[in-house]
């Protein structure tokens, strides 16, 4: 009995020591009434800049200076950052507005018409240059030689511009066409320069017999730096096709759409955007509407016609 007892007072002892039952001691409380609320600071999300290509150009590569500044000019006044996004091909430039990696481009002629009836590629402004709002395709050789006349470069080795060049590519097979011809049959070869610039080089240097190029290119080197093209002669003159106008993805916001419109619009009216201007040899930025470029959908309407009949 005695171990029994003595067995149920240790057990007593161990489950008041386990579970410190303790009377005499009151819990702690703590107050919250002082407690600090520290904030958490979020930064701002960057802003997104407005991103810029430049395919088609009104002067030679070596005016790209220009463009860069009249892209920080247009950043100053618009207070947003500026990317420029460097690219060659006119199918890269469409193919990243199509998509909308970029915001605003200069563009050729032709990748206008391409862009617009694709995705809606929605024209901005245009440069006047030379008191006008056209340019023409320059069918170009050398000064010394002896060709006068498109026909007489049959049978040559000939330089297109890019694919869908305007003046650089299109103009020179819609003459061939009408000729009953095309590059292939015509020409001993044919290469692509992706520069008007460098089309006007290798023509003046006797790497090709001749070239087609943008007649506000060949006028530009020719005022600013004629090393080349004093070295060319023009054989041949097309038509007046709409200038290479400033393109928007057709989804920019309509109000910065606007807001860009009227900052190109302004350019030449104080003396830090005359300054670029005379640099690119533009006169100033104008409105253009669509029907300017319907020459070169005619073309291109023509051709397609004349490849369905021959099929």
């Amino acid at each position: 009995m005695l171990k029994t007892i003595l067995r149920l007072g240790f057990i007593c002892l161990i489950f008041i020591g386990i579970t410190g039952c303790d009377q005499k001691e009151k819990a702690k409380v703590i107050s919250l009434e002082k407690r600090e609320v520290v904030e958490e600071k979020v930064s701002p999300p960057e802003e997104k800049p407005l991103k810029f290509a430049v395919g088609g150009m009104v002067t030679p590569r070596e005016g790209l200076a220009y463009y860069r500044k009249l892209l920080d000019y247009i950043g100053e006044k618009l207070g947003k950052k500026i990317e420029f996004v460097a690219r060659e091909g006119y199918s890269e430039i469409n193919n990243l507005l199509k998509t909308n990696y970029i915001d605003v481009a200069f563009v050729c002629a032709g990748p206008y018409v391409d862009g617009h009836k694709e995705f809606g590629m929605d024209l901005l402004v245009a440069p006047q240059a030379y008191g006008g709002t056209v340019y023409y395709s320059y069918i170009i050789v050398s000064k010394d030689s002896p060709i006068n006349s498109f026909e007489g470069l049959r049978g040559k080795v000939f330089d297109f511009e890019d694919p869908l060049s305007n003046t650089g590519k299109l103009v020179p097979t819609y003459m061939l066409a009408k000729m009953n011809e095309t590059p292939e049959s015509f020409f001993k070869r044919y290469d692509f320069t992706y520069a008007h610039d460098k089309s006007i080089k290798a023509v003046a240097t006797g790497i090709v017999d001749g070239a087609a190029v943008n007649s506000l290119v060949w006028e530009y080197a020719n005022r600013m730096n004629p090393e080349f093209t004093s070295r060319t002669k023009i054989i041949e003159k097309s038509p007046p096709y709409g200038i290479p106008p400033v393109v928007v993805h057709p989804a920019l916001d309509p109000e910065l759409k606007e807001e860009l419109r009227q900052i190109f619009l302004n350019v030449h009216k104080d003396e830090k955007g005359r300054k670029i201007l005379k640099g690119m040899l533009i006169d100033k930025f104008v409105l253009i509407d669509d029907s300017a470029y319907d020459s070169v959908r005619e073309m291109r309407t023509w051709m397609s016609k004349e490849k369905e009949n021959k099929q």
